[in-house]
């Protein structure tokens, strides 16, 4: 059995102690480990364990990032366990974004690029009394110090903490956190704390560490490819120009709205030959640039908006013409990996233009610290393929294991139904009540709750017309933009049903998708209806493109993987423990087919069947 001496638990499981023993091979070696690991394996403790008993004996420094609230909750649940249990003198510290940790009202209004202007000027004007009160001269006021000794004394302080402790005694609780970690064993952190480069190296400097002092763990890894495009993406449109000219106006700054205003027409000079049937094209670096400096010197024209916003920022907390500085700056990046493009859609009262600096592949972003890292793991539920996930975050020689799931495999079924398909080509009011007769003959049999995921709402509502009537069961419905409250309340009136059942009916990428918790008998069935495949727009054609020029795998990486890693996504909100019981539908013919099914669990309780009725009342009466 392998050994683990931080192990906060009692015993080790099975599959578990693989997972320590390759993490522990991979620290000790200084190697990036990309691991599939089943939800219920225990991944938290199996990798933060290995990593901080060697991390203590080296002189390194551990982030475990996570893009989940609730799993900040759960590292520092297991690392005070791990104190308790060993006694140990451990101190970590969890921290979230900058603007989520600020207390001043109104802040939460703000966009991010926003907020670190608004910051800055009230800190360097000194009309910030929080940040007054915790540093003077960049150094720790001897109020602070005693602050931050009483969060010692707790030794691993949640984020809610840090912030209360703060709050209460009037300190910034972000320099507080910062000044914490400079001591951590463990810092628990957004993705962003890391592989946002400006972040990153600003976090740094501040707690003293260089990227070869880090152990890198990342968890939900198969989250990390989208969430770094998303952060190195910048777009800005006609109406955001529109709400930048009355701040202008506001301020009645005659020079400042001419600017803008020429700004909005090379948008609108870029876009003339687009209409409804020729709706975005790709553009270049130049394009834009060349047009901007008929009137202005494109540097200049940078700093005297990036004045005056800071000015505006000193009396208001936010400023649209910030967030047009932001986006000039990100122009001028590279061209290797990003995509440049103009678009029009439909908008409200008038067309919207989008001109977009787009990333297509996150390893221009990630490769570099992953790399640089002493050593990073890369963990998920959902990390298939994962020589694909290697690849996309330029991973340079890396461990690669998929472990098995831990629990009863007679626990699922997973249902594999040919008998209808969402493709575009085949869509028509039949296959539309085809489709809501197979849900209705799959939920009608289970004794509990179903969801039932559908590739778009569009689909959702031509489907649903025809399950309404055919269903017996209450049926709860997923709506676009869903705030939390809305969705938390929909959800505890869905659990309600457990004993006699219901059906929700949801959206592949909506609120329901991810990060839901529904064990025991709380939901014993989902149905996957179609395959979430994007839209072939210009940026997916130039996704496929690209990452065929550098992997050879263009249509799987840019095009299928990316809708089956949402189907995965789904199907693992059934069984979230070693006693869930419940089935997976696939219901659509290409599941059938080698390049889709692939990707599917491979084990004897999978199966292609159009004959499901029986299987599905003889696995519930088991």
């Amino acid at each position: 059995m392998i050994e683990c001496n931080l192990f906060p638990h009692d015993k080790i499981r099975p599959i578990q102690d693989e997972l320590i023993d390759n993490v522990k091979k991979a620290v000790k070696n200084g190697l990036n480990l990309v691991a599939h690991a089943p939800t219920g394996l225990g991944k938290t403790a199996a990798s933060i364990s290995p990593a901080l008993e060697y991390a203590r004996e080296n002189n390194k420094t551990i982030f475990f990032l996570t893009s989940r609230h609730t799993q900040h909750k759960i590292a520092i649940d297991t690392l005070k366990e791990i104190k308790r249990k060993h006694d140990l003198d451990l101190l970590a510290t969890d921290i979230i974004g900058k603007k989520h940790m600020c207390v001043v009202p109104g802040i939460n209004l703000l966009h991010p690029s926003e907020f670190s202007e608004f910051c800055k000027s009230q800190r360097e004007e000194g009309n910030c009394a929080f940040y007054s009160m915790t540093k003077k001269s960049g150094k720790a006021t001897v109020y602070a110090k005693k602050v931050l000794g009483e969060l010692k004394k707790m030794g691993t302080p949640s984020v809610e903490e840090i912030i209360e402790t703060s709050k209460k005694n009037n300190l910034c609780a972000y320099e507080v956190a910062v000044m914490l970690s400079q001591n951590s064993d463990v810092i628990i952190a957004d993705y962003n704390y890391i592989f946002n480069r400006n972040i990153r190296e600003g976090f740094l400097t501040k707690i003293e560490k260089l990227p070869e002092d880090l152990i890198i763990i990342v968890d939900e890894a198969h989250n990390l490819p989208n969430r770094v495009k998303d952060m190195a993406t910048h777009r800005i449109s006609n109406i955001l120009m529109k709400r930048a000219l009355k701040e202008a106006s506001k301020y009645q700054n005659e020079e400042i709205a001419d600017q803008l205003i020429h700004i909005e027409n090379t948008i609108r000079k870029m876009s003339e030959d687009l209409n409804r049937e020729n709706k975005e094209k790709k553009v270049s670096k130049e394009d834009f640039i060349i047009e901007i400096e008929k009137e202005y010197e494109y540097d200049e024209l940078i700093a005297s908006l990036e004045f005056f916003s800071s000015k505006v920022l000193e009396e208001e907390k936010k400023s649209s013409i910030s967030s047009i500085v932001t986006f000039l700056e990100a122009w001028r990046g590279p061209d290797h990996g990003f995509l440049r493009m103009i678009e029009l859609k439909d908008g409200l009262r008038e067309p919207l233009i989008n001109l977009s600096y787009k990333c297509l592949d996150p390893s221009v972003i990630t490769s570099e610290i992953i790399n640089q890292s002493h050593s990073t793991i890369l963990m998920s539920g959902t990390l298939k393929p994962i020589n694909m996930y290697s690849e996309l975050l330029g991973v340079s020689q890396p461990i690669e294991k998929e472990f098995q799931s831990p629990f009863p495999e007679d626990n699922r079924i997973n249902l594999i139904i040919p008998k209808t398909t969402t493709k575009f080509q085949q869509r028509s009011e039949a296959q539309y009540k085809n489709i809501a007769q197979e849900c209705v003959k799959v939920t009608d049999n289970v004794p509990g709750n179903s969801i039932i995921f559908f590739p778009s709402y569009a689909l959702l509502d031509q489907i649903k017309k025809y399950f309404v009537e055919l269903n017996q069961k209450t049926i709860f419905t997923e709506i676009r933009n869903m705030d939390g409250e809305t969705k938390q309340e929909l959800l505890d009136n869905f659990k309600k049903y457990e004993k006699e059942g219901s059906v929700l009916l949801a959206v592949v990428s909506g609120s329901f998708g991810e990060g839901i918790d529904l064990p025991g008998d709380l939901l014993k069935c989902v149905v996957i209806v179609g395959l979430p495949l994007s839209t072939p727009d210009l940026e997916t054609k130039t996704l496929i493109d690209y990452f065929d020029k550098k992997f050879s795998k263009g249509w799987e990486y840019g095009y299928t993987a990316p809708a089956i890693n949402k189907v995965m996504q789904n199907a693992g909100r059934c069984i979230r423990s070693e006693k869930d019981r419940g089935i997976v539908v696939y219901l659509d013919e290409r599941y059938a087919w080698s390049n889709y099914n692939k990707y599917l669990p491979n084990d004897k309780n999978t199966l292609v069947t159009q004959f499901y009725e029986e299987k599905i009342k003889q696995f519930f009466l088991k």
